[in-house]
Order: structure tokens, then sequence, then C-alpha cells
């Protein structure tokens, strides 16, 4: 393979893989003498322009929110009697709104069509925004009305998120049909280079799509799978890595936990990408953790990756305890009327009692007795051995999706997940949470691997990540991998998040028999 000269050292060329039909070309990239001269990003193409759309979309959106807000505000509190200190107060307030909202970071290219981060961003700006009239208020030494301040504030952030909420829904169906995406080239090892190619595949909504790797010299190449052909692979230097961001147009730079790529190195790396106005994001290779338990810390002169242990005991655990009966108890009133026509129809459909009582296990191995209308005739079990063979589930789980055992007011029932509302009882109980695992069964606990066993350090929930990520389609490793990511991860911002979700997935229906 052909040698070049780098200060530093010596470095092969790489072999580019674009895979193209029938035979594979092997054509060589020949790495440069010196660093590829800088090239102003500007110069080489203008910024995408759905970034610019979705930049002006934010913009007009957060000024309509604070045009609504204050216009609210203004007629609730004072009606046809404002006066002109006011009537300024309500023109200023959009602006200050969009000023909170870029201190905030909520026009950061790197945000968009996140949604999580978006909505951060604008609940941080609702806060600043209500402590910035505060301080004008009382530097200024003058009386501004508490009502007006609480009503728009408040209706200003819902609307704003409203708008995010409409642009995200927007990009992500873009990004699903492969438009609006960033290109990526990663650096890593050839496992790690797939594995993150595989984690950012599984979620487009994100963004990004991979269309390069560097590889280590030595690294065999991978053979196409049934994922698609292999992606194009270059060296692994840093001016091999410069060479392909100016080659592909690459809009980020991927490091998947190389650590020989670190220290030193990944830091001139960053300077020539900033230069170049791509962005750097390495992946610290910690799977299933989620963002607020991961932090970094300075320590010695150096940045550390701090990981928290997971919230099992104590405070939140006794916070999302009061949450679940609080809220399961308005729930089971507001359903109540509901619940009584189900047992009258389920009554006179069918033999049997109306609720059917099921042995689940609970946090920490504890049994309990879960409530469920019955959608299925009385001699059910009896007759699961004979359906055996058309097993629908998976591994573990039988599931048929024309069962014939299930009655006919059970079908609906169960599309509509209305034969789960009596584990609201459970979750009064303290048995259950409204969020949580899938409640499991015994056989399926005496079959849990040594790590699985870590889904009972929190309850059974009445939803939860397997609710609305496919339910009875999942396979059984997919179910449990979610179930371990909920209960390492859990908080009450997640579990008000996974209870909004639940209603676009129990109306769409999917996955659910």
């Amino acid at each position: 393979m052909t040698e070049s000269v780098m200060s530093g050292g010596l470095a092969e060329s790489a072999d580019l893989r674009p895979a193209p039909s029938g035979e594979r070309r092997r054509p060589v990239w020949v790495v440069p003498d010196e660093v590829p001269a800088v090239v102003p990003r500007s110069a080489r193409y203008t910024e995408a322009r759905w970034v610019a759309k979705y930049r002006r979309a934010s913009l007009a959106s957060d000024l309509g929110a604070g045009v609504i807000g204050a216009s609210l505000a203004l007629v609730a509190r004072f009606g046809a009697q404002i006066n002109l200190g006011y009537f300024v107060l309500g023109v200023l307030l959009p602006i200050a709104w969009i000023a909170c909202v870029a201190l905030q970071r909520g026009y950061e290219t790197r945000y968009f069509g996140t949604g999580p981060e978006e909505f951060r961003s604008i609940i941080r700006a609702a806060v600043a925004l209500t402590a910035l009239v505060a301080i004008a208020s009382y530097a200024t030494k003058s009386e501004v009305a508490r009502g007006f301040v609480v009503l728009a504030v408040p209706m200003t952030c819902l609307a704003a998120m409203f708008g995010r909420w409409l642009l995200h829904r927007q990009i992500s169906w873009r990004r699903f049909a492969g438009r609006c995406m960033r290109r990526v080239l990663v650096v890593g090892r050839n496992d790690q280079v797939m594995t993150l190619k595989r984690h950012l595949e599984e979620q487009p909504a994100d963004g990004y799509v991979v269309v390069a790797s560097c590889v280590p010299r030595g690294d065999t190449p991978l053979s196409d799978t049934a994922d698609g052909p292999e992606l194009e692979r270059l060296g692994r230097t840093e001016m091999d890595i410069l060479a392909g961001v100016d080659q592909y147009d690459v809009d980020v730079v991927a490091v998947a936990a190389d650590p020989e790529l670190a220290g030193h190195s990944l830091r001139k790396l960053s300077w020539a990408l900033e230069q170049r106005g791509v962005e750097l994001i390495v992946s610290p290779g910690i799977v299933e953790v989620a963002g607020p338990r991961i932090s970094i810390r300075p320590v010695a002169g150096l940045s550390l990756l701090h990981l928290e242990r997971p919230s099992v005991s104590g405070g939140p655990h006794v916070l999302k305890s009061i949450f679940d009966r609080v809220v399961g108890c308005l729930l089971l009133l507001a359903v109540a009327p509901l619940l009584l026509i189900t047992a009258i129809l389920v009554k006179l459909t069918s033999r049997g009692p109306v609720l059917f009582r099921q042995t689940r296990v609970g946090r920490g191995g504890k049994q309990f007795q879960m409530l469920k209308f019955r959608t299925m005739v009385v001699d059910a079990e009896a007759r699961k051995a004979e359906l055996h063979a058309l097993n629908q589930g998976n591994e573990i789980l039988f599931k048929l999706r024309d069962d014939p055992r299930v009655t006919r007011i059970g079908r609906y029932l169960r599309r509509f997940s209305i034969d789960e509302l009596p584990q609201l009882v459970n979750v009064l109980r303290g048995d259950m949470s409204l969020v949580g695992p899938r409640p499991p069964l015994p056989a399926e606990v005496a079959r849990y691997a040594i790590d699985d066993a870590r889904r009972m350090l929190v309850k059974p929930g009445l939803t939860g990540l397997w609710q609305v990520s496919g339910r009875s389609d999942l396979t059984w490793e997919e179910s449990m991998r979610l179930d371990l990511r909920y209960a390492d991860n859990w908080s009450i911002a997640l579990d008000l998040l996974i209870l909004w979700k639940t209603a676009r997935a129990v109306l769409g229906s999917d996955g659910a028999y």
C-alpha cells in the first residue's frame, strides 16, 4: 500500500469501498503530505436550507407565541380598559421572549429537531422571562400586575411548546423520508463503528446519517450485511479524517469510544473541525444510559465523565409514589362511568366473572394479584396448549393476533387498552405504578438472567416504554431492553413523557391484540 510522510510519523493510504453493483473496485485514497488547507465552510456550500427554514419557523413560532400570551393576558386582566403602559409591556413581551429563548440556546442548529432539548430551552426561557420581569419591576419601582405576569408567561410558554412540537413533527416526517439529515463521519474500530451506525439508524428522527467511516489500518473489513452495503472506509489519522470531512461534505464527526484518538489528538482534531464549521461528538460507549445520569466534571485539570447511580430508593421514589396515587385517584374518578359500562357489557356478553385476576411479580420480587377486565372465555388457560403452535408473540410470551378465545367485546377492550383500566386499583394499592416496566409473570421471572433482574428495582407500570414502542410486536430482547432502560433512567419527567405518548399509542392501537 502507498505510504505518505506526515508530521509525527508514517501513514498508509486507506482503501475506499464504495460498494458499487457488480464487482467491487478498490481505489486508493492517497493521504496528502500536509494537512489539507482549510476551506471556509461558507465557501464550499451554504448552510443547509432546512436549517435556515427551521430557524425562521422557530422565530416566527416564538414571536406568535409571545403575541398570543401577551394578548390573552391583557384581555383577561384588563378587558377593554388597557392603559398605555401595559400596552407597551404587551408589545415588548414577544421581543423579550425571543431574547430569552436565544439566551437559552433555543435557536442553535445542533438542537433543531431534537425535541427534549428544544422543550427544555423553552421552559428555561419562561423561568428567565419571569425573573426578568420581576427584576425590572423591582429596579424601576413599577407596579406590574401579578395577574398579567401569571397569565402571560405560562400562556406564552405553552404556545411556544406547541409550536415547537408542530415543527418537530414536520421535521420528523421529513427525516423518516431521508431528508433534513446531518451527514456523519464515524471514527473507531469496526465493531464500534457498526454499533454506533446501528444506533443512529434506529432513530432517524434524530437526523443523523452515516456516510463514511474511519477505521484502523489493520482492521479486517466487515462484509456486507442485511442492513445494507458496507460504508465507505477511510484511514484513521487526523489527516485522513479531515480529508474525509472535505470529501463527503460532512456535518458531524462522531468518535466512537476510540482510546487511540483521545487527549491531545482529539483536541487538535476539534480545533481543525472548528475551523471547518463541523461538529464533533464523542460517544462514551455507555449505552442505555440517559443524559441526566451523565455529567462532565473537572478533576485535577481533566474533564472526567461521571456516571451517577440510578435512583432506586429514597426521596425520588416517595415523590413517584405520591404522584402515582394522586394522579391514579383522579384518573379512576374520571373513568368511573366507563368502568361501569364496561363491566355491564362484559357480564352481559359472556359467562364468567367481570374481572380477571392474575399473579404478577412486582418490585423486589413481591407477588400481587393484577386486575383486568376479562376479555377471554372462562376456560382460556385450558385451551392455550392446543393453540401453542400458532404463537405469534415472542419467545417467552404467548400472543395470537386472532385468538379464538377472545370474546367479541374483548377485542374492542384490548384494541383501546380499556381492559387494563382496573389496574388503577393496583396503583392505589401500591402494587403498581402508573409508568414502569411491564408486570411480569412468575414463569417469566424464573427465566431471567442476572442482569434482567434489574428491572425489579422499580414497580411495574400500567404503561411504559414497551407500551409506546410496539407493545405485543416487540421481541423478548427488545422488551427486556426497554424495561432495563427505564429502570436505569426513570424520572418524573420521563414518566410524564411516556404518559403523553401512551395516549397516542392507545388511539393508534399498534401492537394491541
